[in-house]
């Protein structure tokens, strides 16, 4: 008997060797040998309490910058839903937004609450569970800038939090997070009064400046490499020739050259092995070592 006959009892529901693609921006990679749909909080973490902890667990938000392979993913993949999307002012300019909310819906609903300070998450693609995972930002703000705590269910299904010190973060990465075992459920977010009107208007800013310059009606991933200290890495994947350059059915938009995107029917491979020549090539010009922003899961097709 397998370990996918001997899944806890849950509310939510267990989609066995469910096809990822349609959960990605990119909209490529195999199946998850089982996706999990919990109903609530308590459903996700008695799930995780009862899974034998050999099995993986990996958590998927919407998928803005994740690259599922085309093997698929072993054990379990956790989406979170409807039940974990809540925005809710707290009063003195804070703001609570569950994991699956998305980042532009808790900017817009921080502005109508006349808090300011979120206005960059009108531009981050993906949700907020992602965004506390790799100190989401841009424009010159961080998701470490705004978070007050975060909130996450232990692979053994207990409920914790981490105080902003706690979760260690650096330029898009959270120590705390990279040493797994979490699933982030939630976190309060604190900005500073402002009119909402005001709010609205350096929104409207940021929408219009990231429709003019990146390419957000395409299959893409969002940015593709971090920014290399003292470079930026559309210049430099620019300057080594790789701007709209096909690679199988991958390419680098010619709109914005720190974007990969599927061009209709590129393979996970087709987009890793893009990523990987660009990196190679970049370093055998310039020296310096591009490192992913995507996250990669999975395994190769075998």
């Amino acid at each position: 008997m397998s370990w996918k006959d001997k899944l806890p009892e849950v509310r939510g529901r267990l989609l066995k060797d469910e096809p990822l693609a349609p959960f990605t921006w990119f909209r490529v990679g195999g199946p998850a040998d089982v996706v999990f749909l919990p109903a609530d909080e308590d459903d996700l973490a008695q799930f995780l309490k009862g899974l034998d902890p050999a099995v993986p667990v990996t958590p998927l938000g919407v998928g803005s910058n994740t690259l599922v392979r085309d093997g698929g993913v072993d054990g379990v993949v956790i989406r979170l839903g409807k039940a974990f999307a809540a925005v809710e002012p707290r009063g003195e300019a804070r703001i609570f937004a569950g994991a699956a909310a998305l980042d532009a819906t808790v900017a817009r609903e921080a502005g109508r609450a006349g808090i300011a300070g979120l206005e960059f998450y009108r531009g981050v693609p993906g949700s907020i569970g992602g965004a506390v995972m790799m100190n989401a930002g841009c424009y010159g703000a961080e998701t470490k800038d705004i978070l007050v705590e975060a909130y996450a269910v232990t692979r053994a299904g207990e409920r914790v939090s981490f105080t902003n010190a706690e979760m260690g973060f650096s330029y898009r990465k959270s120590a705390k997070a990279a040493e797994g075992g979490l699933i982030f459920t939630g976190a309060l977010f604190e900005g500073r009064p402002d009119d909402p009107a005001a709010v609205e208007a350096r929104m409207a800013e940021i929408t219009a400046r990231r429709e003019a310059s990146q390419p957000i009606k395409e299959k893409t991933g969002g940015s593709t490499f971090k920014n290399p200290p003292g470079h930026s890495s559309w210049k430099l994947v620019d300057e080594a020739g790789w701007r709209g350059k096909p690679f199988g059915g991958a390419m680098f938009s010619p709109l914005h050259s720190n974007f990969l995107i599927n061009t209709g029917e590129a393979t996970a491979a087709d987009l890793e092995g893009l990523g990987e020549a660009v990196r190679a090539d970049v370093k055998a010009k310039t020296g310096i070592e591009l490192e992913w922003e995507i996250k990669r899961i999975g395994r190769p097709a075998g």
